[in-house]
């Protein structure tokens, strides 16, 4: 049964039982209708208690019926308003989520009780659309205006305890939340209905009110360039403020259609649906959902306490691994001691005001030079500089130093894992775990199969993500993996469009009005020019080594940019320095304006290279930058390195800022059309054949002649060999 109901003396208790999260799919809004229908009918029932099977209320819609006709029959909002029309009290009990239109169904109800580790929120945003079974009308009413955008705009997840203080929850308990729901419906039996009902209420609309919304859309405008789903959530809120509850509802769903047909909501449910599957890893051949149990890990270790390393434990913690922390000599070990504290001291800040004892839910760490204690830790992930031979000698220890069954993983961005797995006795369990800086907050963990790596390994490094809350996407070894991969051509083409006669600021614009979170100048200043710098100099690819050429300079035959070395060379290493591609208003600045002494560099250099200037628009910025990332994708899925197109935009939504409502830029290229894009790289490639990035891809190529997959088949060929796709 998807609902089922019991009586607790004159209370009628309605489980919502749909495993598992409990889903209001066709059959459960069905179910419910029932249930309600009868206790309502009932005369020994005297109040009425709604709660969700196996700890959870519900994470709303069932998102797979959005675009089919089971969404058209008994709507949500149809048993919301029957709810609330209840001459009997009803008092929702929330245990695990409310989320979405779970929040939805609990805003209907009279009352809600809610235990201390639920969370609610109207996360609708996150997948193009917004609440549209009254959440845009309700909320509004019950916690007014500003609080309400706050919660339904950004789509956050609310802890029990903050739902309390907003008053979205009328009670939040240690215990059982149902048995409180309970006690809470037999109190209020006879008690009026009428001011508990959210759709009776009006909001007094004023000027103030006015201008609060209008500076909130201009707000969201910067905050989230080009998505349609948060301007329409403000305007669905206004709608609650200008008009009486029904049109309210009206204008809600209007706007909800009006977003369909957008194409954002399908780009955004792609996007979810591909972070899904990538959790199920592929086996090494490309079969799909293998199936190997991962080791548990106990303990783990992290070598190396830089920005990286305190953010790895940080996650550790958080999840409730104990961690011992190492580093080269005793200041740098204080220095990372201090800072791992700092960020525990705000984490455990948090539990406490969500309710939590911080001894619960972090575990300890210990700080050590001495690598002699890691004998006993079932994992190691080390964190040092970019550096192989340095990486290679902590493998050579660790294999010496750790017990045989110990998984030995290393976070670098791109150097060989096999080559770092050779020094070692046991190359089987060497494996790549790439974390995104700050590690602690960044969602995506590529995960990097060396030749040996053996599947019990995959299997625990792929768990190991799950368990700290990440995007985990597994990836194949070569050069820079995936995402850094992608990013070579796509900061080629920013560097060409400046010898051009662009400026950063203008391709940063033309990028960021496309829905990147950061142009790539300034992506790049933020992480440090010298960064790169560094490793192309390690690689003899910069000073001396590049001769000059005409009209730019050349390596091995091809086109090579030295913008970005020029200005390492005149120690302009971006925000950390107060100048890069822009201008800071000190060393660590954060706000970055155009430079004069840029613009004049450029200028000089496309003189002395004899350089013709012909800037693009922002159609042709955008074309080139991202055709070049998607074209580069088509060779990864071709050398295997990625086992699907969603793998490759999983990575990219979730680690580059890519913005979602587009899907990723696979799902862009398909969007758009493969054969538009294979004819602009071509036409390219043609007039500049010395930028062989910028060459179809073979894939792209056969794809394109087929005119698909089209964006709909796309999930399906998830498990396809590539040369099958």
């Amino acid at each position: 049964m998807a609902a089922t109901r019991r009586l607790v003396n004159t209370v009628a208790v309605i489980t919502i039982n749909h495993p598992p999260v409990n889903a209001l799919s066709s059959s459960v809004r069905h179910a419910l209708v029932e249930e309600f229908g009868k206790a309502s009918k009932d005369p020994t029932v005297e109040a009425i208690v709604l709660n969700g099977s196996n700890g959870k209320f519900s994470a709303g819609a069932d998102i797979r019926e959005f675009g089919t006709s089971a969404i058209k029959t008994v709507s949500l909002e149809d048993i919301n308003g029957t709810i609330e029309a209840s001459q009997k009290p009803v008092v929702a009990a929330i245990e695990g989520i409310a989320l979405g239109g779970g929040l939805e169904l609990a805003l209907a109800c009279h009352y809600r009780v809610a235990d201390i580790q639920s969370r609610v929120g109207l996360p609708e945003v996150l997948i193009g659309i917004l609440p549209a079974a009254g959440g845009t009308q309700r909320l509004p009413r019950l916690i007014g205006i500003p609080a309400a955008l706050d919660v339904i705009v950004r789509g956050r997840h609310i802890p029990a305890t903050e739902a309390l203080n907003l008053g979205i929850v009328d009670e939040v308990v240690q215990g059982s939340a149902v048995d409180a729901a309970i006690q809470l419906a037999q109190k209020v039996i006879g008690l009026p209905l009428n001011k508990r009902r959210l759709s009776t209420l009006r909001i007094s609309s004023n000027l103030n009110m006015e201008d609060f919304l209008d500076t909130t859309v201009e707000k969201t405008k910067k905050q989230f360039r080009g998505a349609q789903a948060p301007m329409a959530c403000i305007e669905a809120v206004r709608a609650s403020v200008l008009l009486p509850y029904h049109r309210g509802v009206e204008k809600e769903r209007q706007l909800f259609l009006s977003l369909w047909a957008t194409g954002q909501p399908q780009a955004q449910q792609y996007a979810f649906f591909s972070e899904r599957e990538a959790a199920k890893w592929s086996h090494p051949s490309g079969a799909r959902w293998y199936s190997e149990e991962p080791k548990l890990v106990r303990t783990a270790a992290v070598i190396g306490l830089g920005t990286m390393g305190r953010g790895i434990v940080i996650s550790l913690s958080k999840a409730n691994i104990p961690v011992i922390a190492i580093e080269q000599d005793a200041y740098q070990l204080e220095m990372g001691k201090k800072a791992v504290n700092s960020l525990l001291e705000r984490e455990a800040e948090k539990l406490k005001q969500q309710g939590f004892s911080p001894g619960s839910k972090l575990a300890s760490v210990h700080f050590t030079l001495a690598f002699g204690e890691l004998q006993d830790v079932d994992l190691v992930i080390e964190a040092v500089y970019e550096n192989m031979e340095l990486k290679k000698e902590i493998f050579r220890k660790l294999s010496s130093v750790c017990k045989s069954n110990a998984f030995l993983c290393t976070n670098t961005s791109g150097l060989n894992i096999d080559e770092i797995a050779s020094v070692t006795d046991r190359p089987n369990q060497v494996i790549g775990t790439h974390f995104f800086s700050p590690a602690n907050i960044m969602k995506l963990l590529e995960v990097v199969r060396g030749q040996q790596t053996s599947l019990t390994t995959i299997a625990t490094a792929m768990n190991l993500g799950k368990i700290l809350g990440k995007v985990t996407v597994l990836v194949g070894n070569c050069p820079l993996f995936v995402g850094n991969r992608m990013l070579g051509p796509y900061l080629e083409q920013a560097s060409y469009l400046l010898e051009e006669g662009c400026y950063p600021e203008t391709v940063d614009r033309a990028m960021e009005e496309f829905g990147f979170a950061m142009g790539p100048f300034r992506m790049m200043d933020l992480a440090g020019l010298d960064v790169g710098w560094r490793s192309r100099t390690e690689k003899g690819l910069t000073g001396a080594n590049v001769p000059q050429g005409t009209p730019a300079r050349k390596r091995l035959g091809n086109r090579y940019s030295p913008l970005a070395d020029l200005l390492c060379e005149s120690g302009r290493f971006g925000q950390k320095t107060g100048k890069g591609w822009y201008q800071y208003e000190k060393p660590g600045g954060r706000t970055a304006r155009p430079d004069p002494w840029v613009k004049d560099f450029l200028q000089k250099y496309r003189k002395t290279h004899q350089i013709k200037q012909q800037p693009s628009n922002q159609e042709q910025i955008v074309e080139r930058c991202v055709y070049a990332l998607a074209n580069e994708g088509f060779r990864i899925l071709e050398d295997g390195i990625a086992s699907c197109p969603e793998d490759i935009d999983v990575i990219y939504n979730n680690g580059y800022g890519w913005p979602k409502y587009r899907g990723g830029p696979m799902y862009y290229a398909s969007f758009v059309g493969l054969p538009k894009v294979f004819n602009t790289l071509e036409k390219y490639y043609k007039a500049n054949a010395d930028v062989p990035s910028m060459k179809p891809a073979f894939l792209l190529k056969k794809l394109a002649a087929v005119g698909g997959p089209p964006i709909k088949e796309w999930r399906l060929q998830v498990g396809k060999p590539v040369n099958k796709l």
